[in-house]
């Protein structure tokens, strides 16, 4: 019996050590993936500060040369000031850019780190960003059923499009917070492949 018993166990941790392989190689594709997105969308939003740079070049040129000027020009320049930050947050939160009181924080190991990450995305962030997407859910909706447009007579009529960026926002923060959690709750069962950022090329 007690042989049994023995050759069960080792039957039962095998069983065990195998799902959870496979639960964090799961884990680890699901990290990889929502890096990916993130990174993908971030580096095509960095390029429209460029463009923002050279609009507003036009911009002055027009005014203050050829004494001319255009409102949806203008307007544009809001319009991709707003993409830029509303959806490069997740870009940043991937990078770990955001500002934070690290006074103990950077003290810590790595798994205490990871543990203040994890508390903080599922108390702090994730909560958070789901409010946000709900407040504004009805306030964008709004803005679609009506086509809402400038003020001005020749501005881009698309403001409803700009309102938009109140769901995408949040959409894109919870979907890069799930990685980060996901990747701290690795950090604290011990898993070695844990940099899964690895694959990202770093900004130049």
């Amino acid at each position: 019996m007690a042989i049994d018993l023995r050759i069960s166990q080792l039957y039962l941790a095998r069983f065990q050590s195998k799902v959870l392989d496979s639960s964090v190689k799961v884990i680890q594709h699901i990290i990889r993936g929502i890096d990916s997105f993130t990174d993908i969308t971030g580096r095509a939003v960095s390029w429209l500060t460029l463009l923002m740079v050279v609009l507003t070049v036009i911009i002055v040129v027009l005014r203050y040369y050829f004494e001319s000027g255009s409102i949806a020009l203008q307007e544009s320049i809001t319009y991709l000031h707003g993409v830029v930050f509303m959806l490069g947050i997740a870009f940043t939160l991937q990078r770990g850019g955001h500002v934070r009181v690290d006074i103990f924080y950077r003290g810590f190991s790595a798994r205490k780190k990871a543990l203040v990450d994890l508390i903080g995305g599922i108390l702090l962030l994730l909560p958070v960003c789901l409010l946000i997407f709900i407040f504004s859910l009805d306030y964008v909706l709004a803005s679609w059923s009506i086509g809402e447009t400038s003020e001005e007579s020749s501005g881009i009529a698309g403001i409803y499009l700009l309102k938009t960026l109140l769901l995408l926002m949040p959409a894109t923060l919870i979907l890069q917070g799930i990685a980060e959690t996901l990747r701290n709750l690795l950090i604290l069962m011990n898993k070695p492949d844990v940099a899964l950022t690895d694959h990202i090329e770093p900004m130049l």
